[in-house]
């Protein structure tokens, strides 16, 4: 944001204050019993002779449940919609659902049918995962129980757990899954294994 929209941007901040507390009907006197805000800062900041900063628009949000960005005028995001690059890791293929970093990651998982009847072996990491089956079988070993999952099912579990994961009963399988950083490193990220 350049100089001048940042400065016109903190000008406007005093008005939408000023408005947003009158919409709710309230007083200096109540949002500074509720912020913790002397009278006199919030009266400055409405009438524009204090520059707002976090420390005292963060507990005035809160105060009022609005979004900071509603008090701020803040320009509108960019655009929202995703645009997914696939990866193919250990045979599958990963389509990514999330672009935020860090945090949890969403990705909808292309699983191929078995090509051998080896068994992948169990796997731990940190974290939880998340799974949901959007079409097809999908056999989940985890610990000492094997189960098959059908089409609408889902499952969560701790990845300390030994666990592993494989399309059943001859076809491809859709998932969607959540990943913490952990588990997006361990799947998506990490090296390939050879087949």
């Amino acid at each position: 944001m350049d100089a001048p929209d940042l400065t016109t941007t903190l000008d406007g901040v005093g008005e939408r204050l000023r408005a947003t507390r009158r919409q709710r009907g309230g007083t200096l006197a109540q949002l500074s019993a509720a912020t913790g805000i002397s009278v006199s800062t919030l009266s400055r900041l409405e009438s524009g002779q204090r520059r707002p900063t976090l420390e005292l628009l963060l507990p005035i949000a809160s105060a009022w449940r609005v979004q900071l960005d509603e008090l701020v005028g803040a320009p509108p995001t960019g655009d929202p919609r995703i645009h997914p690059r696939p990866v193919n890791r250990h045979g599958r293929t990963f389509i990514p659902l999330s672009q935020q970093p860090g945090g949890l990651q969403a990705y909808k998982i292309l699983m191929p049918p078995p090509t051998s009847t080896r068994l992948p072996p169990l796997q731990t990491h940190e974290g939880y995962e998340w799974l949901y089956l959007l079409s097809g079988r999908l056999r989940l070993r985890l610990g000492t129980q094997d189960l098959i999952l059908t089409r609408g099912e889902a499952a969560e579990f701790d990845t300390r757990t030994p666990h592993a994961i494989e399309a059943a009963g001859g076809k491809s399988a859709e998932i969607l899954a959540l990943f913490g950083p952990q588990g997006e490193r361990m799947h998506v990220r990490g090296p390939a294994k050879p087949e």
